[in-house]
């Protein structure tokens, strides 16, 4: 953050939600002060009351789907805070992530919010990491790219050994929520094998910035397919830079996070991708690859 301050680049901070959850223990049966109700937990409930200290607030990515107010009908930019209806840890943390970002985008004649999606696993919603988007520049209209793990649909293929977290219905209420343009939005299904290997969210294998979309090759059921909507859908240019199993396999693509990287516009043009410092302990130089 500091580094990127230095840039001149902006950024929002979203402050840290209130640990341990008193509210939810007392929901499931605890009661008395706060210290009690700790303690009581401690010794009947260790588990509950790990998932009830859960900082998993701090990945930005599962707070929210934001779409900007040129991909809106409405010119107003939408809001929807994730249900993260997968885990108990993060189902907790819904109504304090709505309520921060409507304080911090409170003005009402540029921000729409909507209250996260009704929490079932039909309607899972785990935000914007499992959401690109692609365009000529920041602030013009752009083409939104929701990605789905599962859907309701029988022949859809799914994962075998985890669960997938981001349901289509989900995806595609949201994109209703937020009033899009149509033909701007796209849905585009994860690899199974890639979700059954650890990517549980899209942007552990994918991520875009403008015109660029940087993703490793076993991230989609089809990429092949993906682009040609994408650049069916785009009317600009939009450079795909594909990375192979050759080029990084996907088990190492998902130990280092490396696709978990920020590709950021800089002030003075050009892009720099900020990656993880995992990312640098590879058993091999990293090679950089060639735009398709």
């Amino acid at each position: 953050m500091k580094l990127l301050a230095d840039m001149g680049i902006k950024q929002a901070v979203l402050p840290p939600q209130d640990r341990p959850a008193i509210a939810t223990l007392k929901k499931l049966g605890f009661d008395g002060d706060d210290i009690s109700i700790i303690r009581r937990a401690a010794a009947v409930a260790p588990g509950l009351l790990r998932a009830c200290c859960s900082a998993s607030s701090m990945w930005a990515a599962n707070a929210a789907t934001i779409s900007p107010s040129a991909d809106t009908e409405d010119s107003k930019v939408h809001i929807t805070a994730a249900n993260l209806t997968s885990q108990f840890h993060r189902s907790i943390e819904p109504p304090a992530t709505a309520a921060t970002l409507k304080r911090v985008f409170g003005d009402e004649r540029y921000f729409q919010h909507h209250d996260p999606l009704p929490p079932n696993l039909y309607c899972a919603d785990e935000g914007a990491a499992n959401h690109m988007r692609l365009c000529a520049d920041h602030g013009v209209a752009g083409v939104e790219i929701f990605v789905f793990g599962r859907s309701a649909h029988p022949e859809d293929p799914k994962p075998v050994k985890f669960a997938a977290r981001q349901s289509l219905e989900a995806s595609e209420a949201v994109s209703r929520l937020h009033r899009m343009k149509p033909g701007k939005m796209l849905f585009v299904q994860q690899n199974p094998a890639a979700i059954d290997a650890g990517a549980f969210h899209n942007d552990v294998l994918a991520m875009s910035n403008c015109n660029v979309m940087l993703y490793h090759e076993a991230a989609f059921g089809d990429w092949r397919q993906m682009e040609e909507n994408i650049n069916r859908a785009c009317e600009y240019p939009v450079q795909f830079i594909r990375a192979t199993e050759a080029d990084i396999s996907l088990s190492e693509a998902i130990s280092t996070y490396l696709f978990n990287s920020q590709l950021i516009s800089m002030p003075g043009g050009g892009m720099m991708i900020l990656a993880p410092g995992s990312a640098r302990n590879r058993s091999r130089p990293l090679l950089f690859w060639s735009a398709s």
